[in-house]
């Protein structure tokens, strides 16, 4: 059973991904490529966290909760292999952006990213609202 607090929880980490996903299409259309993927990311991220609270899961970095969604929800296939692999694409893209040094990204990839983010965003949100709708 679903509490208030924990459904709470997962429409926070949704309003945090619909953010962050704002925030990309804003900086694309800026030209700043670099912090769009990075806030394509977190978009996802956002919503994989929100999809994680709905089983009660918990985890402190970024591979932890990707291995979970492939696990709990991409294996068992209540998510098809595309958003696993966008995924781990959007979360390599962030890491070489924000670390790697004289990294370049062309709007091409940006876009890419930020429709796979969107997509992504769109449909683990749809099985979010389904689980709190339905608890």
């Amino acid at each position: 059973m679903m509490t208030e607090n924990l459904a709470a929880l997962i429409r926070y980490r949704m309003d945090q991904a619909e953010e962050a996903l704002d925030a990309a299409r804003i900086l694309f259309r800026e030209g700043s490529f670099r912090a769009s993927i990075n806030r394509s990311y977190s978009a996802m991220f956002y919503m994989v966290l929100a999809l994680l609270a709905s089983r009660k899961e918990e985890t402190s970095n970024h591979s932890g909760a990707i291995a979970l969604f492939d696990r709990l929800f991409v294996a068992p296939g209540v998510f098809p292999n595309d958003l696993s692999r966008w995924l781990r694409r959007a979360f390599d893209l962030r890491t070489r952006c924000d670390y790697a040094a004289m990294i370049t990204i062309s709007q091409e990839e940006a876009a890419s990213l930020l429709d796979q983010a969107s997509s992504f965003v769109t449909q683990v949100g749809q099985e979010c609202r389904r689980l709190v709708e339905s608890a």
